[in-house]
C-alpha cells in the first residue's frame, strides 16, 4: 500500500494530459498544401511512418511521465512494505516523547492527562503495524532527567511488526506519572544524541505532553531545537494532553519557624500552601503528623488566587534526636503535591558562649538568666561563661551562638576566629559597655567594613530626658527580633530608658556598608541595634550594656526576655542548612572516614518503586567519605543507614519533596502556543481529538528516489528528442552557411 504525505498535490497529475493537450492542438493547426516536389517524400515516409510514429509516442509518454513525477515527487509518496528500500525509498522513524512529569496525573472525570498520553501512543503504534513497515522509538521525559546518562528509553528504533502493538500495551500498562518535574528539554536533548544525525531516515517526532505555561510561556531553548530539528528535516507534531487549565492547591514548604530548637521546648513549624487557581480558596485544612502521629489539624482561613500562605503550627519533642513531619492537603487535581515532609534535627540543648570582658560577668549574668531560668521553664539554652582568652584556646563550632559582653579588647588569633566562625555560618550578638573602646572598635573589628563589627562609632554619649514629649526611648523595626512587639501597644516597652550609649559618626548611613542595617533607633533617630551579614552568617550589635548599667531594660522588664530569646533564635537560624531536597536530585551523604564504614545502606519510601541500595563511599577531600543516592524518583523521608568503626548502627533520614512550581496546571491554548512557537513548521492536535496526519503512517519515503527518476527522465526526454528529429549532414549545413548552390 501507498500513501502520500501531501495529497492534495495529486491534484497536479491533471498536468500529465498538457503533452497531449498541446499535440492536439499543433494538429489543429496544420493544413495539407499538395506540393508535387515532396511527393517522394510522402513515399518514404509511409515507409518509415511505425517507427517514426513509435519515437513521437515515447516521446509524448516520456513527457507526460516526467510531469506525472514531478507531481508525485512533491507529493512524496510513501510506500508501506520492505519494496521500498529496494526503490530508494527512506525508512520512516516514529519518534515519540512522552511526558510523564507529576502535571500529567491531573485528573478529570475517569481519565488523566497521562490516560490521554497513553492511549494516543497506542492508536498509533496500531495504525502503524496495519500499515506496514515502521520503527519506533518510546522516550520518557523522566528518563532523560536522570542525572546518570546513558539510561535507555523504553524502546529504541524498534520495528514496528505484527506484535508490537501488544509488547507496547503491555509497557504502557505498566507506566505511571513520574514525581519529577523535568520538562521536555531533557527529553530532546537524549533522543537528538541517542539516534545522531538520522541520514537516510524520515523521522517524525510526536511531543505527546500537557504544554503548561511553566515550560513553554517562554520557550527559547526548546524554539531553537525545534527550528534546528525542522532544519533537518524533521517533522514536528505536537499533542496536547489537556483541555484548558484548572485550580489545584500545593504545599510550597514545610520548615521550621524561628526559635531555639532543642528537646522539650516547643517549636513552630511553618507551612506554605500555594493556590494555583484562578479563584479564592477558604477553608483549607492541612494534616499534620509528627512521627507518625497524628496532630491536630491546621485551617487556613482563606488563599487568594495566585498566591501563598503560610502558617504556624507548634509541636514539641521530648527527647532529642532526628523528628519528622509531615503535612498533608485534601484530594484536588493532582495529588503528588498535597504532601510534604520535613526531618528535625532536635538537640538535647543548644550550647551558647558568652564573652564577658568585666571580671565579675554582670552582663554574662543578666543573659544567662534569661537562657536558663531555672525552675520549670525549659529554653533549651545552656549558657556558658567565659573571658575573651577561651576564644584563643578552644574551638568555637560547638556552640550555636557566641555574645561578646562589655569586651575591651581580642587577640588578633582570637578575632580571627570570631570572623571565621561567623563566615562559616554561625552568629554573635555584641553588646557594649563602659569597657569598650571606639579606637579598638574602628580599627580592629570595624576595619573599614571589612571586619565583622557593622558600623564605625565615637564615643560613648548620654541620651537627654525627655521630660515634655514622652517618646519612647526604644523605635522598633519590624525586624524578626522585634517582630512579636509588632501590632500591639507594649507597656513594658515604653517603660524601657536608656541613658547611654556609643554614638556614631554624623555621616555615617547604612547604604555606605554593604549588607548593613539598623534595626532599632533611639527617639534622637540615633542607631541603638545595627545587624550586618557576614560571609553565611550573622552578627547584631547592641550599642548599649546588656546589663542595666547603661539602660534599665533587663531590670523587671519582661520585653527583654522575650527580646533576648528572640534574638538567639535569630542568630542560630541557619537558613542554608534547610535547602530542600528534590525528587530526581541526587542525595549526597558526607561522612567522616575515621568514625565510618564507606559502605551506606540507603532506604527508600517506596520499595516498590524504588528499592534499597547500597553504595559505596568514594574518598573526598579532607578525610571525608561521600556517598551519592543517584535515584530519588519518589517523594518521602529517605534513610541512609551507617555502620560506625565500632560496629554501632546509625540512622540519618533525609526529607525529598516534589517541586510545588509543577503543580501550576495553567496551559497554553493552541494559538498562544503557536505564538511562541512563531516560525517552527508543526502540526498540533488535542490527544482527545487525534487523527493521524496525512502520510504520518508511511514506511519509505520515495520522494528522494523519484527526484533521481525525473533526472534520468528528462535525461531520456532530451536524447529520443534529439534522435527523432531532423539534422541535416555537416556538408549540407556548411553549404548553407558558406552561401553554396
Amino acid at each position: 500500500m501507498t500513501t502520500f504525505v501531501h495529497y492534495p498535490l495529486l491534484w497536479g497529475l491533471l498536468l500529465v494530459g498538457v503533452p497531449v493537450l498541446i499535440h492536439w492542438i499543433n494538429m489543429l493547426r496544420q493544413k495539407r498544401v499538395p506540393w508535387a516536389a515532396m511527393e517522394f517524400l510522402l513515399a518514404s515516409q509511409k515507409k518509415h511512418r511505425t517507427w517514426i510514429v513509435f519515437q513521437q509516442l515515447l516521446l509524448l509518454l516520456l513527457r507526460m511521465a516526467a510531469i506525472a513525477a514531478v507531481v508525485l515527487m512533491l507529493a512524496q509518496p510513501v510506500l508501506q512494505s520492505g519494496w521500498g528500500a529496494w526503490l530508494g525509498g527512506v525508512r520512516t522513524h516514529h519518534i515519540v516523547l512522552l511526558d510523564d512529569s507529576f502535571s500529567m496525573s491531573e485528573r478529570w472525570d475517569d481519565t488523566s492527562a497521562f490516560d490521554q498520553a497513553k492511549t494516543v501512543t497506542g492508536r498509533l503504534v496500531e495504525s502503524l503495524a496495519r500499515e506496514g513497515d515502521h520503527t519506533f522509538t518510546l522516550q520518557r521525559f523522566s528518563q532523560a532527567g536522570r542525572p546518570v546518562r546513558g539510561t535507555q528509553p523504553d524502546f529504541l528504533e524498534e520495528r514496528v511488526d505484527s506484535t508490537f502493538p501488544d509488547r507496547l500495551k503491555t509497557r504502557l500498562a505498566d507506566l505511571r506519572p513520574s514525581q519529577t518535574a523535568v520538562g521536555p528539554l531533557a527529553a530532546m536533548e537524549a533522543v537528538a544524541h541517542l539516534l545522531g544525525q538520522g541520514e537516510g531516515e524520515r523521522r517524525i517526532v510526536y511531543l505527546v505532553s500537557d504544554f503548561r505555561v511553566r515550560q513553554w510561556d517562554d520557550p527559547g531553548p526548546l524554539r531553537k531545537m525545534l527550528l534546528d530539528w525542522t532544519a533537518a528535516g524533521v517533522e514536528v507534531r505536537l499533542v496536547q494532553c489537556v483541555q484548558g487549565s484548572r485550580p489545584n492547591l500545593a504545599v510550597r514548604d514545610l520548615r521550621p519557624g524561628p526559635g531555639t530548637r532543642a528537646a522539650g521546648v516547643p517549636l513552630f513549624m511553618e507551612v506554605t500552601v500555594e493556590n494555583f487557581g484562578d479563584t479564592p480558596v477558604e477553608n483549607v485544612p492541612v494534616l499534620i503528623e509528627a512521627d507518625g502521629q497524628a496532630q491536630p489539624a491546621l485551617s487556613i482561613p482563606r488563599i487568594p488566587p495566585r498566591q501563598a500562605v503560610k502558617e504556624r503550627f507548634p509541636v514539641r519533642f521530648a527527647t532529642a534526636g532526628e523528628h519528622r513531619i509531615s503535612v498533608r492537603l485534601e484530594a484536588d487535581a493532582v495529588q503528588d503535591d498535597n504532601f510534604r515532609w520535613a526531618v528535625i534535627d532536635v538537640p538535647a540543648h543548644v550550647p551558647v558562649l558568652l564573652i564577658d570582658g568585666d571580671p565579675e560577668a554582670l552582663d554574662a549574668r543578666y543573659l544567662s538568666a534569661v537562657f536558663a531560668p531555672g525552675g520549670p521553664a525549659n529554653t533549651g539554652i545552656s549558657p556558658r561563661i567565659e573571658t575573651p582568652r577561651y576564644l584563643t584556646l578552644h574551638p568555637l563550632e560547638p556552640f550555636q551562638a557566641v555574645y561578646l559582653l562589655n569586651v575591651d579588647r581580642l587577640d588578633r588569633s582570637a578575632l580571627a576566629a570570631l570572623e571565621q566562625y561567623v563566615a562559616a555560618g554561625g552568629g554573635v550578638g555584641i553588646f557594649l559597655g563602659e569597657r569598650s573602646s571606639s579606637q579598638v572598635l574602628n580599627d580592629e573589628w570595624h576595619r573599614q567594613g571589612q571586619g565583622l563589627f557593622p558600623l564605625p562609632v565615637e564615643k560613648p554619649v548620654d541620651l537627654p530626658v525627655d521630660y515634655l514629649q514622652r517618646i519612647p526611648d526604644l523605635q522598633l523595626t519590624d525586624h524578626p527580633i522585634f517582630q512579636v512587639f509588632a501590632g500591639a501597644r507594649n507597656s513594658f516597652l515604653t517603660s524601657v530608658i536608656v541613658r547611654r550609649y556609643f554614638s556614631v559618626p554624623k555621616d555615617w548611613r547604612p547604604g555606605a556598608e554593604a549588607d548593613v542595617a539598623v534595626i532599632a533607633r533611639l527617639r534622637n533617630g540615633a542607631p541603638l541595634v545595627v545587624e550586618r551579614r557576614f560571609g553565611r552568617g550573622r552578627v547584631v550589635a547592641f550599642l548599649t550594656t546588656a546589663a542595666p548599667t547603661w539602660n534599665n531594660w533587663a531590670r523587671d522588664n519582661p520585653s527583654f526576655v522575650v527580646a533576648m530569646l528572640e534574638l538567639q533564635a535569630y542568630l542560630t537560624a541557619r537558613p542554608t542548612a534547610e535547602t530542600p531536597r528534590l525528587v530526581g536530585q541526587p542525595l549526597e551523604l558526607s561522612l567522616d572516614a575515621a568514625r565510618y564504614e564507606p559502605q551506606v545502606r540507603f532506604i527508600t519510601p517506596r520499595e516498590d518503586l524504588s528499592p534499597t541500595t547500597v553504595e559505596e563511599a568514594e574518598a573526598a577531600a579532607n578525610g571525608q567519605l561521600r556517598a551519592t543516592l543517584v535515584n530519588t524518583d519518589v517523594s518521602g523521608i529517605y534513610e541512609a543507614r551507617l555502620v560506625r568503626n565500632d560496629g554501632r548502627e546509625e540512622v540519618r533520614g533525609f526529607a525529598v519533596n516534589v517541586d510545588p512550581a509543577e503543580g501550576d496546571l495553567r496551559v497554553l491554548d493552541y494559538p498562544e502556543l503557536a505564538s511562541r512557537l512563531d516560525g517552527v513548521p508543526h502540526q498540533f492536535q488535542l490527544a482527545s481529538r487525534y487523527e493521524y496526519a496525512e502520510g504520518e503512517q508511511g514506511g519509505y519515503n520515495l520522494g528522494t528516489a523519484l527526484l533521481c527518476f525525473v533526472a534520468v527522465l528528462l535525461v531520456a526526454e532530451q536524447l529520443l528528442a534529439y534522435a527523432a528529429s531532423y539534422h541535416p549532414p555537416s556538408w549540407q549545413r556548411a553549404e548553407v552557411l558558406g552561401g553554396g548552390a
